[in-house]
């Protein structure tokens, strides 16, 4: 039976969630700005890092082109261009080296909804959503390369390409952070299958549109216009996706073995047991005794 720590956290009144929800916002936000702070020191390393995947031509160079082919000037405009750089950079940075922090939250903060002996998956949650989080942002930044030499490469002949370092890095933070958000597709699904929302039958009976939806967002989350880029994206998600219907699967039929041979095991708190109404025949009436007034 689940513990009374779990039937409280189930019967939570609206503003008890609330203020719960307040206070794991704030515990997330707060990790994002330590880390923040702490990567703001290193802001250069981090630019350079980040500006490597960019075809720049060589220093003094104007022609456009550097070893056979397209490039860009590499450049910053404005003076306050390097400020809000290096606080783009940071805050980048946080996002990312604190997910740990934010996904455990999330995950506290939906626990409490399910029963003891599924809370103690909390470590695999944490162990899967931290290293996909992680491997989106990696294929991102190795499809950027790619992005930026297929869009540069459609600057006419004769001019040259201005590349303002802070739109290419406004480029490069949206793309971390959507393939590293697109990559927590699973965790969320199973998360969902494990708190007793979502099935896996109807994950399964989901796969076209889900397909089709996974090729439109994957279009739209890469700018460049060549297919490598899409696939890369696209075809990661979609095999996620594909596990967290196993993982949802296997799931489902454990609880439907717990329910079979333990009557009212894996009920919900709030799930009322089957009820046994097969009539039982009732014995002969008793006679009383007694003078008649």
């Amino acid at each position: 039976m689940p513990s009374s720590t779990s039937h409280d956290a189930a019967r939570m009144p609206l503003g008890e969630h609330l203020r719960e929800l307040r206070s794991r916002l704030m515990k997330a936000v707060g990790a994002i700005l330590l880390v923040t702070i702490a990567a703001a020191f290193f802001y250069k390393e981090l630019i350079g890092f980040l500006i490597d995947p960019l075809p720049g031509c060589a220093p003094g160079g104007l022609t456009g082109e550097s070893d056979g082919e397209r490039c860009g000037v590499i450049s910053l405009n404005g003076l306050l261009s390097p400020f809000s750089l290096a606080l783009k950079v940071a805050i980048t940075t946080g996002v990312v080296a604190a997910s740990p922090v934010w996904l455990y939250q999330l995950w506290a903060f939906v626990a409490p909804g399910l029963h003891r002996s599924e809370k103690k998956y909390t470590l695999v949650f944490l162990g899967a959503g931290v290293p996909l989080f992680l491997a989106g942002a990696a294929v991102a930044y190795g499809v950027l390369p790619t992005t930026a030499q297929v869009l540069i490469s459609l600057t006419p002949d004769g001019a040259t390409n201005l590349l303002p370092v802070d739109d290419f890095l406004n480029l490069a933070t949206r793309m971390v952070l959507v393939f590293g958000l697109s990559f927590e597709l699973p965790v969320l699904l199973v998360l969902l299958n494990f708190a007793g929302v979502l099935t896996a039958r109807r994950m399964i009976g989901w796969w076209r549109a889900m397909f089709l939806g996974i090729a439109a967002f994957a279009a739209l989350a890469t700018p460049s216009t060549d297919p490598l880029s899409m696939v890369l994206l696209a075809v990661p998600i979609c095999l996620l996706y594909l596990g967290a219907c196993a993982v949802s699967w296997c799931n489902d039929r454990r609880r439907r073995r717990n329910r079979d041979s333990e009557p009212g095991a894996g009920l919900a708190d709030t799930e009322a047991s089957s009820l046994d109404l097969t009539p039982v025949p009732v014995g002969s009436a008793a006679g009383v005794s007694g003078d008649r007034p």
